[in-house]
């Protein structure tokens, strides 16, 4: 076992945008490690989340999974109510959809509703996020940052996140908002974090807490910034270019995978799992 400690539950991570209408790649593996057990939708994330939940609640009903409930929590109190709590009671898997991911974890951090998120995982469950969903897993998390553009120092915001995966930094609509420069910039302000970028329609599922295998049409960006020589992060003034040498990256596609713990990337031969068919390959 390496430095990451093993979970027994799943998660997988989205990019955003992901298919609901044809082949549901990503919505598919959510379902099928569900099966027939509770889903639980999340709309925490959403100021206005009117209508997220019946479209991912049609959707998953349409995948087999018949028992999907939503969580809706405007205000932090909500996620003591037993009422909210009793919504977990049995569920197989939690799924987190877009919107704030500071909205996340200022209701949901060290209530109840966190609790029974993080014991359903340890216990095996499954627990999916979308966009700010997926920002959130991480012990740090990127809150806001400029996109299309090279990192100027200063700018970036992170906070504490839901701490399920650890060793990450996790960015969403990765290639399609140009959010290089600023997981480059957060890999920059500690280097013991791998950076991962997320396209759209594109997801990590991660096993066993340090296995990453990649689902849907996107690329999966690995920034690991332990072979790192120099960068100025720490020296120069704000809103100074940022500059970093010796940055090692990955790019991975569906069947491709990473271990967190021995920070290689592996194909699907390693992995011991065959690639779902993707579209045009």
């Amino acid at each position: 076992m390496s430095k990451h400690q093993r979970k027994k539950g799943t998660l997988i991570v989205i990019g955003g945008h992901e298919d609901k209408t044809d082949g549901k790649t990503i919505l598919k593996e959510v379902a099928r490690m569900v099966g027939d057990g509770r889903l639980v939708v999340t709309t925490v994330a959403s100021h206005q989340p009117e209508g997220y939940f019946e479209e991912y609640q049609r959707t998953f009903q349409d995948l087999g999974v018949k028992d999907v409930v939503e969580l809706a929590i405007a205000e932090r109190a909500e996620a003591r109510q037993e009422s909210r709590l009793d919504l977990l009671d049995g569920a197989r898997g939690i799924f987190f959809t877009g919107g704030d991911q500071l909205r996340i974890t200022s209701q949901l951090g060290d209530t109840p509703i966190y609790s029974r998120v993080q014991q359903l995982y340890e216990e095996g469950g499954v627990v999916a996020g979308t966009s700010a969903g997926a920002s959130v897993m991480s012990d740090v998390m990127l809150v806001s940052g400029e996109s299309d553009e090279s990192h100027r120092i200063g700018e970036l915001q992170m906070a504490p996140g839901l701490g399920l995966i650890h060793g990450v930094v996790i960015d969403q609509h990765f290639a399609e908002r140009g959010r290089m420069g600023r997981l480059l910039g957060a890999v920059a302000k500690n280097p013991r974090y791998v950076g991962i970028g997320i396209d759209e329609n594109t997801a990590v599922v991660v096993e066993g807490g340090e296995l990453l295998r990649v689902l849907g049409s996107g690329a999966v960006y690995v920034i690991d910034g332990a072979t790192v020589t120099s960068s100025n992060i720490a020296d120069a003034k704000q809103d100074c270019t940022l500059s970093i040498y010796d940055v090692r990256l990955h790019v991975l596609s569906q069947g491709d995978g990473f271990d967190l713990g021995r920070r290689e990337p592996m194909d699907a031969d390693q992995l011991g799992k065959d690639p779902v068919a993707q579209d045009g390959r």
